[in-house]
């Protein structure tokens, strides 16, 4: 029986399983986005953001438990050093999901996963413009209250 049993296998054995999403997440850290399928990227944020949160706290047991799960000391560094010092105040949901349409060959939905604290475009609220209202091309006035352009004065009178 199967009960409570509720990740994705993402069709793979165990081991092809732990060595897919160890291998996306030392990618989701050393690139801080990457291109996946739907599936993948959610399974990829339930294995990915219990290692990102041990980083907030960078004492040797946490380096040593990163390090048993992704076997690659160049992500552990870029974890534990750029990484951590921008989500220390985050209390949670380190990565977003962006969907991005179907795949052509298969029809897969596929989307983006990328850290929050990354994404520069997403991070800079745009400056509301002022609300412009509609205005009609005539004049509010009516054509008698408007004022008259006088015509300049081109030949002044000859003084005699």
């Amino acid at each position: 029986m199967r009960h409570n049993k509720k990740f994705n296998h993402l069709s793979r054995k165990k081991a092809h399983r732990d060595s897919l999403l160890a291998n996306m997440t030392i990618s989701l850290i050393m690139h801080k986005r990457i291109f996946t399928t739907l599936a993948k990227a959610k399974a990829l944020r339930v294995y990915a953001e219990p290692l990102i949160n041990r980083a907030k706290e960078d004492s040797t047991p946490n380096r040593r438990h990163v390090f048993a799960e992704l076997q690659n000391k160049e992500a552990v560094t870029e974890l534990f050093r750029e990484i951590a010092q921008k989500i220390a105040n985050r209390p949670g949901g380190y990565t977003r999901i962006l969907k991005t349409g179907n795949r052509l060959g298969d029809n897969a939905k596929m989307c983006f996963i990328e850290l929050v604290d990354y994404n520069e475009a997403m991070l800079e609220k745009p400056e509301k413009k002022a609300a412009k209202t509609r205005r009609s091309r005539r004049s509010s006035k009516p054509a008698a209250e408007a004022p008259v352009a006088e015509a300049p004065a081109a030949e002044a009178p000859a003084a005699e």
